[in-house]
């Protein structure tokens, strides 16, 4: 579980109507391997869980098999995402499954306005098939280049629908469309889970079997001196390392215990308590992470 020491990280996913967020959100549920979810969304109606999910449903929440939970939040996120940590046992992870014409990064900033909440990621899904059509459109266009413009991963999802000059095609333009995130291929929203919710070094976790996981390289850096965190933070972002996340804790020169994360090439640094032992783990892509230069980042 989670330390309640640390803030609660809390992903963001977005994305237009028909993207797949909802299919994505029912796979994380399924392959949650011992992780207790708390989904939150606007209303229960906009959120098919798959039936065999569910334990037991009340007003307010839905209890899901393997300890996760779903929240219809209305209008009042503030009240959801504090009611979740008050939740015995606590979440290990918040998951918001914004609506299609939602901003992420306004849900984001709202996040930031609590204390003991930590904005984990801006994952925002696109359909590989419709999506460079709908970003032309007089009435979707505005939202859906605002929805990738917050993004720190998108999902190219529906990909077995397309052929492969369009898909490279479509590569192409998402990567002038949204330099700063880093772009993953999947089909139904069948995507490694810690690719989406990053690594949780708090409590053991081993993950479960799912055919995505064999194309991510996982590295372990272990610090051995106190270092600059901030410095390492952000020579973790650079693209040059090929990380999609890394999260985990390194000492300070002052001795403080510091909390790392990174979304691509976004990153955070925040005090942590002094009984967390130095380890940072990194995820990326097997043709692309650079382990060389990531252990030279410690040495």
């Amino acid at each position: 579980m989670t330390s309640p020491d640390l803030p609660l990280p809390v992903t963001v996913i977005g994305g237009y109507l028909g993207a797949g967020k909802t299919t994505l959100v029912n796979h994380l549920l399924r392959h949650a391997d011992g992780r207790r979810l708390a989904i939150l969304v606007n209303e229960f109606g906009e959120l098919a869980i798959d039936e065999d999910l569910i334990e037991a449903e009340d007003d307010d929440i839905i209890s899901i098999a393997g300890g996760c939970v779903c929240c219809s939040f209305g209008s009042d996120l503030t009240a959801a995402l504090m009611q979740m940590a008050d939740m015995q046992p606590r979440p290990d992870h918040i998951v918001i499954e914004s609506s299609g014409v939602a901003i992420p990064a306004a849900i984001v900033a709202s996040v930031g306005l609590l204390t003991g909440f930590s904005a984990d990621g801006i994952i925002v899904l696109a359909d590989a098939e419709t999506v460079r059509r709908n970003a032309d459109d007089i009435y979707m266009g505005d939202t859906i280049m605002r929805q990738f413009a917050d993004a720190d991963i998108v999902l190219l999802n529906k990909t077995d629908l397309v052929d492969p000059d369009v898909l490279a095609q479509t590569h192409a333009w998402l990567k002038a469309t949204a330099p700063q995130a880093q772009i993953v291929d999947c089909v139904n929203g069948v995507v490694a889970p810690d690719l989406v919710l990053g690594s949780f070094l708090a409590r053991a976790h081993t993950p479960g079997p799912h055919h995505e996981a064999a194309h991510l390289a996982m590295l372990t850096l272990r610090p051995k001196a106190p270092l600059d965190v901030e410095k390492l933070a952000q020579a973790l972002a650079d693209p040059a390392m090929g990380l999609v996340r890394a999260k985990g804790f390194a000492t300070g020169p002052d001795g403080q215990k510091k909390l790392v994360q990174v979304v691509s090439k976004r990153w955070q640094v925040t005090d942590a308590g002094a009984d967390f032992a130095d380890g940072i783990v990194c995820l990326g892509f097997k043709p692309v992470i650079n382990q060389t230069a990531l252990q030279a980042l410690i040495a």
